[in-house]
């Protein structure tokens, strides 16, 4: 919900090879192109903890949690932080996502608050199939057969049951996890209730769907909320840029204009998407992870907001398609990169190299399988009444999933994977209790999210203002109020079930 869950990658991801992925993962401060965009959901670093972090460790995991006769096994990365832990105290898991886990995390977010209230300890586990936690010998398609949340949360739960056996952990369990890794959360608690407690689902897509339009509606309107006519002059500037794709004369200005690494041709279809794919990404990124406490990544680019692109778009001086391709510039500079690769085929190339040597081990081959069989969430510009004239349509992404993984990869299996996905979880018509579920109003995410109409014993808390996983970030004095309260509302109702666990197991 990118990027990449408990580390995304950040401007170190090379763009070219990786534009594809980003729509996918959520990866850096902004988007270039398909891959810096594709999924963009996720939650990125913490700042850098001056304590010293604990140790890796590695625990055996089933390869295949349901099905009896399959008895291979592989290691998977964990971390503990038993600094706040008390004997007989409960145990806090964050849970890992679409990209390698980062152990700042052990000394880092509003989390570790909650652990020195509780006297918890601080579990981290690194998702199967990314990070370092390898099932399989490569990233091959028969091998990625056993990724999928299902089997995610069957290690959650095998990694619990063993937690408690080897460290005692026997108080009560409480998951965390922020964008994709927020909906492993509310699925914890819902499909192994007798394990954990309740859970923290912040910024969490619940309800599976291949055609997520609605992430750009929800960037509209942020954009607009903030700064009045912006999508104005947006549309506009794309109009204007698509009329120059349509012959060879424009095809050269475009090439200077926005920098491109290549030549440009308008009648190659997936390099004018995957283009338009990288403008209107450098905007959404931005949207996603506004105002969110970016110290972490650096001071360099704490101030780039949506106020900071608003305004070169409304700003009187150049025309629409000058003022979008300054926001490609920034974009580009934001991501360390010369120039913007705009090739599908390059891209596509990329994610298909199934080693785990390759660029696309980060995380971009994993997810983009993850969102073919099971989840979708591509976000389009097919908003009803087509106000972006068709620029990014979601048959695109379909298309992309046979591109890289093979023909069988076609559009009834990912909607037989959607259809498996809602039936497994209840979308955001699931039943379970002692979750909350946590949004931003301008977080595109929310769309896909319980923000009202919680289930019966679960609570919403929906924070005006605030973007992608806000409230896991380090509290800033500055931080809306709303978020302040937000983060204490969170803690109180982590206690309640703490407490109600505790008082069940001794009455």
């Amino acid at each position: 919900l990118q990027s990449y869950s408990s580390s995304h990658h950040n401007k170190e991801f090379h763009i070219s090879t990786q534009n594809m992925t980003s729509k996918i993962i959520l990866i850096s401060v902004t988007c270039v192109g398909l891959a810096q965009c594709l999924f963009r959901q996720g939650l990125r670093a913490p700042p850098i903890s001056k304590e010293p972090l604990p140790e890796e460790k590695w625990l055996t995991q089933s390869l295949d949690h349901f099905r009896p006769t399959e008895s291979r096994t592989w290691k998977q990365r964990y971390w503990i932080n038993w600094k706040h832990y008390k004997p007989g105290g409960p145990a806090l898991l964050m849970i890992g996502g679409e990209g390698e886990a980062n152990p700042a995390w052990m000394e880092a977010g509003s989390w570790l608050k909650y652990a020195k209230d509780e006297g918890a300890a601080m579990l981290l586990l690194e998702h199967r199939y990314y990070g370092k936690s390898h099932p399989t010998p490569d990233l091959g398609v028969k091998n990625l057969v056993w990724l999928s949340s299902r089997q995610a949360l069957a290690d959650l739960a095998a990694f619990t049951l063993q937690m408690k056996a080897e460290h005692n952990l026997n108080g009560p369990w409480v998951s965390l996890g922020g964008s994709y890794p927020g909906s492993l959360a509310a699925w914890y608690r819902l499909k192994y209730p007798h394990l954990v407690a309740g859970s923290v689902s912040t910024s969490a897509p619940l309800l599976a769907k291949a055609d997520f339009f609605e992430y750009l509606e929800v960037v509209e309107s942020a954009l607009d909320t903030t700064v009045p006519g912006c999508v104005d002059v947006i549309k506009e500037a794309i109009r204007k840029t698509q009329f120059l794709t349509a012959h060879r004369v424009g095809w050269q200005m475009l090439k200077k204009r926005y920098n491109l690494c290549s030549n440009f041709d308008g009648t190659n279809s997936n390099d004018v998407i995957n283009f338009f794919e990288a403008l209107i990404g450098n905007f959404e990124g931005i949207v996603q992870y506004n105002k969110d406490n970016k110290a972490f990544e650096g001071a360099e680019w704490m101030n780039v907001t949506i106020d900071t692109v608003c305004n070169i778009m409304t700003d009187k001086k150049g025309s629409e398609i000058e003022k979008l391709a300054k926001v490609n510039d920034l974009a580009l500079m934001m991501a360390g990169e010369k120039c913007l690769d705009h090739s599908y085929d390059s891209e596509v190339k990329s994610l298909q190299d199934n080693s785990w040597d390759s660029d696309a081990a980060g995380g971009g081959r994993q997810w983009t399988y993850q969102t073919c069989t099971e989840f979708g969430w591509y976000q389009s510009s097919d908003i009803p009444g087509n106000p972006w004239n068709n620029i990014i349509p979601v048959k695109f992404f379909e298309k992309m999933c046979s591109d890289i993984f093979g023909p069988k990869f076609t559009m009834d299996l990912l909607e037989k994977g959607i259809k498996e996905t809602n039936s497994e979880y209840g979308g955001v018509d699931m039943k379970v209790t002692n979750v909350v579920f946590v949004h931003g109003s301008i977080d595109p995410w929310h769309a896909m999210g319980i923000t009202q109409d919680a289930p019966a014993k679960s609570s919403t808390i929906f924070i005006e203002g605030t973007a992608h996983c806000a409230n896991m970030y380090p509290e800033a004095e500055d931080d809306p109020d709303q978020l302040k309260k937000a983060r204490v509302q969170i803690g109180k109702l982590v206690k309640s079930w703490i407490t109600e666990a505790n008082q069940k197991n001794h009455p």
